[in-house]
């Protein structure tokens, strides 16, 4: 749903040109230097770039699904740094409070996430813990007002640099699987958090991500998401379930990126005596790159239009993060082939794409976890009840 239609084309149009004359130009001084430059930060909030799904009571945009889902096709077609530095505050990193929390943690939290002041992380997954959720091992043992919690988490986006940690922790030793988890605000300089040295990656320079350690760490029991034990899984759900679509049109925008610069070299690049792009087997693969970036974003699209309607889009969600994230793999892979042997090294840009859209077919659910929730859902719609 668009909100105001005039109003938020000008934003687009002004976001496309922050993201080409700001951020794309900077992209090779954050991949040497394996950060996004303090100036830049200031200039994404300046825009208002942390606090896009955070509502507007809180001081941010309040878009609704399909207003995040286009921002996030622009904001994408740049170095993966870029969004992933806003991305915790306008995505996971925020959504647990927006779907679940109390007014007094949403009026104390939000404002900072919206601005960009505080940067949030979503702490959920663990060395134990990673697609089966509900194995994680971290606990919450309730002592007076407060809560003691001992564990580790791992692969946290943004765990460096975080002020803000939504935790999943299990309160209730005696309860399995997802029913004795409860998800905590966790401040930075709690005693006993500590996070470990950003992760070697094989892409996405500029994005840390890091361990993030608990050892007898207080938190008060005001900090409860909601107020209540016991309800952490579902409001990691809903968290994922939305951030799933948006983390879809992050993989359109990087695919849109490469076809583009992709296309601009097989139009210069000459091979015996004419432009690459002249020849069918490399048009070909054009052709298959462009129909599967419109696909995926007719699919993503109508289930942000489905989200705002109020519709359980579970199946929806799920589909959509497979489907995108593998075709932005395919794409990458046919561009660095039309790219021939200038695809392999560093001059061009592709190869860095190429290593940092290989986290999308990993993070918020493996493909062939999606693979799974999706064949379940569908043969549970179809009146059917597989078997585990």
């Amino acid at each position: 749903m668009i909100r105001d239609a005039e109003g938020y084309a000008g934003f687009i149009d002004s976001l496309r040109r922050f993201v080409r004359e700001r951020l794309i130009p900077r992209e090779a001084e954050v991949a040497a230097r394996d950060e996004v430059p303090g100036d830049i930060v200031a200039a994404m909030a300046a825009q208002g770039m942390f606090g896009y799904s955070i509502p507007q009571a809180y001081g941010g945009a309040g878009m609704t699904t399909e207003e995040l889902i286009l921002a996030a096709l622009e904001l994408s077609q740049c170095s993966v740094a870029f969004r992933a530095r806003v991305g915790t505050n306008t995505g996971i990193g925020s959504e647990a409070l927006v779907a679940d929390g109390t007014e007094a943690q949403k009026r104390r939290y939000l404002p900072g996430l919206a601005s960009g002041e505080l940067t949030g992380c979503f702490a959920l997954t663990e060395p134990e813990a990673g697609s089966d959720a509900t194995a994680l091992r971290t606990t919450a043992v309730r002592d007076g007002d407060e809560y003691v919690l001992n564990g580790e988490k791992c692969f946290i986006t943004n765990a460096p640099l975080a002020d803000v940690f939504t935790v999943m922790a299990r309160t209730d030793p005696n309860e399995a699987g997802a029913r004795g988890i409860t998800a905590f605000i966790v401040e930075r300089g709690a005693q006993g958090l500590s996070t470990g040295q950003a992760y070697d990656k094989m892409g996405q320079a500029g994005s840390p991500v890091s361990a993030v350690y608990f050892q007898d760490c207080r938190v008060p029991a005001a900090n409860i998401i909601g107020g209540r034990e016991g309800q952490g899984f579902k409001t990691a759900m809903k968290v994922l379930n939305k951030q799933r679509i948006h983390l879809a049109a992050l993989c359109i925008g990087p695919a849109i990126r490469m076809l583009d610069d992709t296309m601009r070299f097989v139009a210069q690049r000459r091979q015996f005596g004419k432009p690459l792009m002249d020849f069918q087997l490399v048009q070909a693969m054009i052709a298959d790159c462009n129909t599967e970036i419109q696909a995926a974003r007719a699919l993503v699209l109508q289930t942000a239009r489905a989200r705002d309607e109020g519709r359980d889009v579970t199946l929806d969600a799920s589909m959509c993060k497979y489907f995108a994230s593998e075709m932005c793999g395919r794409v990458a892979d046919r561009c660095v082939q039309m790219h021939g042997g200038y695809g392999y090294i560093a001059d061009y840009g592709i190869e860095r794409f190429y290593r940092d859209v290989r986290l999308f077919r990993l993070y918020e659910g493996t493909s062939q976890i999606h693979q799974l929730t999706i064949a379940r859902h569908t043969l549970t719609q179809a009146g059917h009840t597989p078997g585990r």
